[in-house]
C-alpha cells in the first residue's frame, strides 16, 4: 500500500521516471507472487497424487485437496485483461 502513495506522489510531483521505475517493480512483485502462489500449490497436488500412487488408494481429503490446488493453480495462472492462461 505504500508503495501506492510513493506512485502518486511522484506522478503528482511530475517525476515520471522515477513513478515509471515504482511501476516496474510492482509488476515484478506481483509476477514473483504469482510463480510462488503456482510453486506452493504444485507441492500440495504433486505430494498428493504420488500418495495416491504409491498406496494404490484414496482418500477423501486428498481428493479435496487436488481439486482445490488445480482450481487455485488456474486461477493464479489466469491472464485478467486477456481470459487466457
Amino acid at each position: 500500500m505504500e508503495e501506492l502513495f510513493e506512485l502518486k506522489d511522484l506522478l503528482l510531483a511530475g517525476n515520471i521516471n522515477d513513478a515509471l521505475l515504482l511501476v516496474n517493480e510492482l509488476t515484478e512483485m506481483s509476477k514473483d507472487d504469482k510463480l510462488n502462489k503456482i510453486f506452493s500449490f504444485s507441492i500440495v497436488l504433486l505430494l498428493h497424487l504420488i500418495k495416491q500412487q504409491a498406496e494404490k488408494r484414496s482418500t477423501r481429503s486428498w481428493e479435496v485437496s487436488i481439486r482445490n490446488a488445480v482450481r487455485q493453480i488456474k486461477r493464479s495462472n489466469k491472464r485478467r485483461k486477456a481470459g487466457g492462461f
